[in-house]
């Protein structure tokens, strides 16, 4: 089988998982009372399943167990994993479990933030001892510059757990976090595959189909909210897979700056976020409406064209990601969404006006 057909195989099998899988949450969400009330800063006027991320997460593990047993991640001869050594696969695999699981128990008896951030450290740090560890970075003027175990420890944590919680926080607006998500999986999976990081591809196609599907059930009006375990699980995944597939590849200097573009938005959002609050002499984890999403909704956007817009800005900055990877369709692409961020911004201006 062509390897090609391992990505689009992992992104269907994912996406009808979710699509079959998501009504079947949301009944048993709905009879088990694990819901999420109205009120305060949220949006939502009903009570809400805060369950889907189960979905995402069984959607994306059977594709890549299936592609896994069909030879996807394996070489021609089928003896040895292509590029990426077994342990860093499973090393993303589990460690995505594992981070799900701290969300699912969040959604389901609710944990403080010390805990959960705790927990999390613990889990990306067993994830960097298996292999999935940022061990260079580029310095301009300096080039590639290896890291020492005792730098590259906290750097890959810091990098994993920011990344899981910088998708949690994008989560305040129906279809947001899954959209966003979405939409980097795919670029990232292209710029693997560009950059000969096939195991990566997959797994990004895999989460990119399990995402984009679930938008049937989340975007507005949402029926189903993903939960603290969905985006838990999407944010640590997309950590994950830069960290084996891109920053680790043998271009290290050429891919990271597509790396951090492609996750610009979530990772900006956070940022401003965070320092606007250590500014007001603010805990970071004390909850307000700072975020991207909450500015556009108080600039005078709808809910629909506040989400949509920031969708063209990830697909932007994901688009400007393939141009600096090389890829020779990288330019197009990128003034391509240049020319429909440009529409969308003039639009939302009209709109806000209005």
């Amino acid at each position: 089988m062509p390897f090609q057909i391992y990505p689009l195989l992992a992104f269907t099998l994912s996406a009808a998982v979710v699509l079959l899988a998501t009504p079947v949450v949301k009944r048993i969400g709905l009879h088990s009372g694990r819901v999420d009330m109205p009120g305060g800063r949220k949006v939502h006027q009903v009570p809400m399943v805060r369950l889907g991320g189960v979905s995402i997460f069984l959607g994306t593990v059977v594709a890549l167990l299936v592609v896994w047993n069909t030879g996807g991640f394996m070489d021609a001869q089928g003896q040895q994993l292509i590029n990426e050594p077994e342990a860093e696969i499973w090393g993303v695999t589990l460690g995505g479990l594992a981070f799900f699981l701290i969300g699912l128990l969040d959604d389901l008896f609710g944990l403080s933030a010390i805990s959960r951030l705790l927990m999390q450290a613990i889990v990306a740090a067993i994830t960097w001892h298996v292999g999935v560890d940022i061990a260079f970075v580029s310095i301009p003027g300096i080039g590639i510059v290896q890291l020492a175990n005792w730098v590259s420890l906290p750097v890959t944590v810091i990098w994993l757990v920011g990344m899981a919680n910088a998708i949690n926080w994008i989560d305040g607006l129906d279809g947001l976090a899954a959209g966003v998500s979405g939409i980097a999986a795919i670029v990232m999976m292209l710029v693997a595959l560009f950059m000969e990081q096939p195991a990566a591809a997959i797994i990004a196609a895999a989460l990119a189909g399990g995402a984009l599907s679930f938008l049937k059930y989340n975007f507005n009006p949402a029926q189903i909210f993903m939960g603290d375990g969905g985006a838990y699980y999407m944010g640590f995944t997309l950590g994950g897979v830069g960290v084996i597939g891109l920053v680790k590849g043998v271009t290290t200097a050429a891919v990271f700056l597509p790396y951090l573009l492609i996750l610009a938005v979530p990772i900006l959002d956070m940022s401003a976020v965070i320092l606007a609050r250590l500014r007001r002499g603010l805990s970071p984890f004390v909850a307000d409406k700072r975020h991207l999403h909450h500015r556009l909704l108080n600039a005078g956007l709808s809910h629909r064209f506040t989400v949509l817009f920031i969708y063209a800005l990830t697909l932007w900055v994901g688009s400007l990601a393939l141009a600096f990877s090389g890829m020779p369709s990288g330019i197009v692409y990128a003034l391509g969404s240049t020319a429909l961020l440009s529409y969308t911004s003039w639009r939302a201006k009209r709109h806000a006006r209005q």
